[in-house]
């Protein structure tokens, strides 16, 4: 009687967890968590810092402009009195943004695609490093690239494009060039293209063997595993590749400043010569900038901020609806 209530209340004891009392955890666990949620606290205040002294140093440069900080396209913080708006450069920065991420992102996860499941070994594991390789390149090597091989050369792809999609309203124009927002679109979509790509890969080899494995044996095709098993696992990875992308084409500085030539006022027609973006603008401005012109350069940074901080949390909005696959 005694050994068969000793085995019930064996039976009946709640397990108790590998290394640790119950409900408490391991001490390395606790530490472990306690560094996380200090780490995640410590990101949010630096933000919060970052924003609160761009604030501070750009009300007064604001106070005393005569313009419309947001609809004003001129850029004159030295003058008497000061004027100066965005409007240009949140025009610039967000078209050459997009088409740099227009261009890149098919590419991009193409060739993710071509290294994952297509390519042999040998040359996934070269290709696959050549690419990292790329992501690392520092954006004044491509900016120099940009200036002294692109641009010589977009002249007439621009006419092209211009011919033939004219009727396009920001393909049109009369004089279509070289230094053009599209032409920082085309060096930009270079520049993040192994950054997209090169998560992607990471994204698509951690899919299921068993998903894989499962579609081909039920007679799918590569591609028809692809977009079945892979494409649908792996597509808040590639949103959060393309969002990455997305910021640092817009705030790239010394690539766009080489290539953009400012001529100021917005023109819809990409393919002409002229733009400018917020970071540009900022490079090229501030080192003669007096300190109105340094508060109007610091509030345009704040401008970019918000965007920037906008569109990451649009990308995880959108990752948010697929939760099944995160």
């Amino acid at each position: 009687m005694t050994s068969q209530s000793g085995i019930e209340a064996h039976v009946g004891t709640p397990a108790r967890p590998i290394g640790g009392a119950v409900g408490t955890g391991r001490a390395g666990d606790r530490i472990f968590a306690a560094a996380a949620r200090g780490s995640g606290i410590l990101v949010l205040a630096i933000m919060a810092a970052i924003a609160v002294f761009l604030i501070w140093k750009a009300i007064p440069a604001l106070q005393k402009n005569e313009a419309n900080f947001l609809t004003s396209e001129d850029w004159n913080p030295n003058a008497v009195p000061p004027q100066f708006g965005i409007a240009q450069l949140a025009f610039g920065t967000l078209m050459s943004s997009l088409l740099a991420l227009l261009m890149a992102t098919p590419v991009a996860i193409g060739i993710a695609l071509f290294i994952a499941f297509y390519s042999p070994r040998r040359l996934a594991n070269g290709l696959g490093y050549v690419v990292d390789l790329l992501a690392a390149v520092p954006s004044i090597v491509y900016g120099l690239w940009g200036l002294l091989v692109l641009v010589p050369h977009m002249e007439g792809v621009s006419k092209l494009l211009n011919a033939t999609f004219g009727w396009i309203p920001v393909f049109g124009g009369d004089n279509p060039g070289k230094s053009s927002i599209f032409t920082a679109g085309v060096v930009l979509a270079i520049m993040i293209l192994p950054i997209i790509s090169s998560i992607s890969r990471e994204v698509f080899l951690q899919v299921p063997r068993a998903h894989v494995e499962a579609a081909l044996a039920l007679g799918a095709t590569r591609w028809e595993m692809i977009r079945m098993s892979v494409l649908p696992y792996g597509r808040s990875g590639m949103v959060g590749a393309s969002m990455l992308g997305l910021g640092r084409a817009m705030g790239e500085t010394i690539a766009v400043a080489l290539v953009l030539t400012y001529v100021p006022g917005i023109n819809w027609h990409l393919l002409e010569n002229g733009g400018s973006t917020f970071a540009a603008n900022i490079a090229k401005n501030f080192g003669e900038a007096g300190e109105i012109g340094r508060g109007a350069l610091i509030a345009s940074g704040l401008v970019l901020f918000v965007i920037t901080l906008v569109v990451n949390m649009a990308a995880r909005a959108v990752v948010a609806r697929r939760k099944e696959f995160v």
